[in-house]
């Protein structure tokens, strides 16, 4: 399956993510995977990193996901 086009986040999102990995505190998160369905998470970041053009976070409970999938972030719609 072909991967889509990677859209980065507002910068301003992309800080307050980092800010929130850096004090380990848990996050509550809305993604929205390739099929379009929306799952809700709570968990800690473990690590924000880019590989091959794409940003992801890396949760403490192990998930993987890229930026541009995130819908809402502490109740906040990312952009």
């Amino acid at each position: 399956m072909p991967r889509s086009e990677y859209r980065p986040i507002d910068c301003s999102m992309h800080d307050k993510l980092e800010e929130t990995s850096v004090r380990g505190t848990i996050a509550h998160f809305l993604i929205r995977n390739g099929e379009g369905v929306e799952q809700e998470i709570q968990d800690r970041i473990q690590d924000i990193y880019a590989r091959d053009g794409v940003e992801y976070m890396k949760t403490a409970g192990g998930l993987e996901i890229r930026l541009d999938r995130l819908t809402a972030f502490n109740g906040e719609v990312v952009t």
